[in-house]
């Protein structure tokens, strides 16, 4: 059960300023969700999986492996002004 001196010390470490009246309603909000997790572990898991995630789906994106790329210089075809090898743009300021 939750004092209201481990709610302040809660309230501190999350740097929340309570206010008298929230005080009582957090205590018993609070009281409540942890006596949800204490019935929560007292169910039985042996032979149950554990879940990650939540789904069975799989990643389909590639493995991020570094190696070398040869496409230096294509596409600034397209941009508007280039010097010296550069892409130039316009001033922002």
């Amino acid at each position: 059960m939750l004092t209201k001196k481990d709610l302040e010390h809660l309230a501190a470490l999350a740097r929340l300023d309570l206010k008298k009246g929230e005080e009582e309603k957090l205590l018993r909000d609070l009281g409540s969700i942890l006596n949800h997790f204490q019935e929560l572990q007292s169910l039985d898991t042996n032979g149950v999986e554990p879940m990650t995630g939540g789904t069975e789906l799989k990643n389909v994106f590639r493995e991020d492996v570094a190696g070398q790329t040869d496409d230096t210089g294509k596409g600034p075809e397209q941009f508007p002004d280039k010097k010296d090898g550069y892409l130039k743009v316009p001033p922002v300021f």
